[in-house]
């Protein structure tokens, strides 16, 4: 089998049904679990802490993990970076067999920070055996001392074993995330994946193929110049992404007397600039919840003064992209769930004393953001809009894991099994 630790919403697995395999994911969150199951994802519902290595040993071919980030991410608080010296201990305890792990979770400031070190827990019972194979696993790009810490007893232990950040864009992921990432192998020579594109396509040359430009978000979300239907909104929904207020079906669309023009796709040759931070954002609120199957927003009166970028979270550094760019890291929680699709001035036009009045920002749906993170269309995703994102942003994009884990399943990876546009 293939062990999939603190599996989430599936981002691994989905990665390897398109290559062909399956894994057996080990997850606690209730509405991951409910995703994973309606997607057709073997899993069993625990504490990876807690659970026994035991059911695995002498049948387990590879290990994933990734374990919950939120104790390092920017997103949060941040407190496992100062827990990182109880990590580290861990780490080297449960690697020599030695079980502390009770005693280092009473002196942590976060108590999600000792997960990390869980996968030495379930990699020391399989190495007794010479299990696994393989191992892949990612985290935030702060984790990456600790996977270095991890490729010393993985070495130790006879694989070959590559550690690093990659950017999830550079492999064609319409998003910048950037991941540390741990490969390692008994039975090859562990190595990054090979890079398919740049931020500026390059040409094939003497020392190797070239590389496409990064995919953008419209390519990614299939907005073009064909004609949408116009989109519908859902009153309510509160600005942590809860439960909506109505019961499904009850919709309304937008008011004409709302004097902000007729909603339709982005049309083609719009001028796109890229913008950091959000300014001129002062006063507008995100009142709108849209559809899940909701086209691209923009005007048709004043298209062309209009161009729609992409703001990744509500943080005051948020990274503000246009369409024609991949989006910046998604991550999604209570400080940081306000993913938002802004309007610019497309050219001086706009600026002009008779331009309409600006466009409110409008949250992006759950569909949106999944294509983003390179799930299909159609993914599963269960639960309210606040647990539908959480899960999204907490996932691995399954087109990165197939990158990674395609060498060790034994296939050639084909980039159009992971087409995005629906």
């Amino acid at each position: 089998m293939i062990l999939d630790l603190f599996a989430g919403a599936g981002g691994w697995s989905r990665a390897l049904l398109v290559l062909g395999v399956r894994d057996i994911g080990l997850e606690w969150d209730h509405w991951s679990c409910k995703t994973r199951a309606a997607a057709g994802q073997l899993t069993i519902r625990c504490d990876v802490a807690s659970y026994p290595t035991w059911p695995f040993i002498g049948r387990t071919r590879g290990v994933i993990a990734s374990p919950p980030c939120q104790a390092w991410s920017m997103a949060g608080k941040r407190l496992g970076l100062l827990d990182q010296p109880l990590v580290h201990a861990a780490v080297e305890d449960l690697a020599a067999g030695r079980d502390t792990r009770e005693r280092l979770l009473a002196a942590c400031r976060d108590k999600r920070s000792l997960l990390a070190a869980e996968p030495m827990r379930y990699l020391y019972a399989l190495n007794t055996v010479g299990e696994p194979d393989w191992v892949a696993m990612e985290e935030v790009p702060d984790v990456l001392p600790l996977w270095k810490q991890y490729a010393a007893v993985l070495r130790g232990w006879g694989f070959s074993v590559w550690y690093g950040i990659l950017n999830a864009a550079d492999v064609g992921v319409p998003q910048t995330r950037k991941r540390a990432i741990l490969l390692a192998s008994r039975v090859r020579t562990a190595q990054p994946p090979t890079l398919t594109h740049a931020q500026f396509a390059e040409p094939e040359t003497l020392f190797g193929p070239g590389r496409a430009r990064w995919v953008s978000m419209a390519d990614a979300l299939g907005w073009g110049a064909t004609d949408r239907p116009v989109p519908t909104v859902c009153a309510g929904g509160g600005p942590g992404g809860g439960p909506e207020p109505f019961p499904s079906g009850s919709r309304k669309t937008l008011s004409d007397a709302r004097e902000r023009g007729t909603w339709m796709p982005r049309p083609d040759g719009v001028v796109l600039q890229s913008r950091r931070e959000g300014a001129g954002l002062a006063g507008h609120g995100t009142r709108e919840n849209r559809a899940a199957n909701a086209p691209a927003p923009t005007f048709t009166a004043e298209a062309h003064r209009w161009s729609w970028s992409l703001r990744s979270n509500n943080q005051a550094n948020a990274t503000v992209r246009p369409l024609s760019e991949p989006a910046g890291t998604l991550f999604f929680g209570h400080r940081a769930n306000e993913c938002t699709w802004i309007a610019e001035p497309a050219s001086p036009l706009a600026e002009e004393t008779d331009a309409p009045t600006t466009p409110e920002p409008i949250r992006i749906t759950a569909r949106e953001a999944g294509l983003l993170q390179t799930f299909p269309a159609d993914y599963p995703w269960a639960g309210n809009k606040g647990q539908q994102f959480s899960q999204i942003g907490n996932a691995v994009p399954p087109l990165l894991a197939g990158h990674l884990l395609a060498p060790h399943i034994g296939v050639t990876l084909d980039p159009d099994d992971f087409t995005l546009a629906a």
